[in-house]
């Protein structure tokens, strides 16, 4: 029942890296393939359907954490609190551009809202990244169940490392140009004229730059956390992963090419979820890696509440996400249609 879950809240967070990852890619690309005021806007009315509701999976991951591993969350939240609160800011920024930027036509107003839309976006995908490189790396978590997350402390991995080092940094960076590079395929998918081009122009060197720095990562990963490669070795079932990651890497250029907008962003996100799926196979059981002392580390059989909450937790959470699936599938079928330009602009 403890492996269920630890799958459980790994799907969860995959569906949400996803989901809210096109947004965060969208606005990182932002500034840079929207040129004119109605072309901003037309980029923010193609994402206007969506993105509050994407962030739902992260509320629902996070409140699944709380229930079945709540070892964990205490953990992971009290050691994490400074990239948190960072990542509660950037949110509320983030969504307060989308909101405010069309409020009012004075040119400064929308140019200090454009920015803070590409700023809180670039820096959200490279805090998650950053994040999910601390939990490959190990934390300094003590014999108490809890550690301290300086944000830095020598910049080296090690028995007291730090939020951000060598390895965490690149971590943060591949995490920033895949998102970006899925947001471009989801522009590619979702709009006309000079916007689509400059996206679909853009998007084949973002995914040529996430296959270098990916190899890049994948080798710093076997020099911080070599158990992981291990690990997978002796799992020959998550093979599966590997083949998934080159099959989707590869029909997202075939399809960029041939103009398949929908497969390509199709395979984006098939990519993304492969990825995390064979970053979670490595790592179990392991949910929180001491670098003090790895008797100390929290494990999802260890970190786990009782297998009886953990049964009448399963018969609650099947019905409810089968209605989150329901209702966003018909979202996204209700918003398929390509964006176009108007003369209105997204905004409650």
């Amino acid at each position: 029942m403890e492996a269920l879950w630890y799958g459980i809240v790994a799907v969860m967070l995959s569906i949400y890296v996803v989901l809210d990852g096109f947004d965060f890619g969208v606005g990182i690309l932002h500034l840079f393939v929207a040129k004119t005021d109605a072309e901003r806007r037309q980029l923010l009315n193609a994402i206007g359907p969506f993105w509050n509701g994407n962030e739902v999976w992260l509320l629902s991951a996070g409140g699944l954490l709380v229930f079945a591993f709540p070892a964990v969350y205490a953990a992971g939240f009290s050691g994490f609190y400074l990239p948190l609160m960072m990542v509660l800011w950037l949110l509320v920024l983030r969504g307060l551009a989308i909101e405010f930027r069309s409020k009012e036509e004075n040119k400064l107003w929308r140019t200090f809202w454009d920015m803070t839309f590409f700023v809180s976006s670039l820096l959200m995908a490279i805090v998650l990244g950053a994040a999910l490189g601390n939990v490959i790396r190990g934390v300094p978590l003590g014999k108490d169940g809890y550690f301290d997350g300086a944000l830095f402390t020598n910049f080296q991995p090690g028995v007291n490392p730090g939020i951000l080092d060598w390895y965490t940094v690149p971590v943060g960076v591949f995490a920033a140009i895949t998102l970006a590079a899925h947001g471009a395929s989801f522009l590619v998918w979702k709009t006309t004229g000079e916007l689509h081009a400059r996206a679909l122009k853009a998007a084949l060197p973002l995914w040529t730059a996430v296959v270098t720095i990916g190899v890049i990562v994948t080798f710093l990963t076997h020099l911080v956390r070599p158990q992981l490669y291990q690990t997978l070795m002796e799992r020959p079932w998550t093979f599966v992963f590997a083949v998934s990651i080159i099959l989707s890497l590869f029909f997202v250029f075939r399809c960029l090419k041939s103009g398949k907008e929908l497969p390509g962003f199709l395979a984006s996100a098939i990519f993304i979820i492969s990825m995390l799926a064979a970053t979670a196979a490595g790592m179990y059981p392991q949910m929180l890696i001491s670098t003090v002392d790895p008797a100390f580390s929290m494990t999802a059989q260890t970190a786990a509440i009782g297998s009886t909450g953990l049964r009448l937790g399963l018969t609650w959470w099947i019905p409810s996400v089968i209605l989150a699936i329901l209702y966003f599938a018909n979202l996204y079928r209700t918003f398929a249609a390509k964006t176009e330009q108007s003369d209105e602009a997204y905004g409650h």
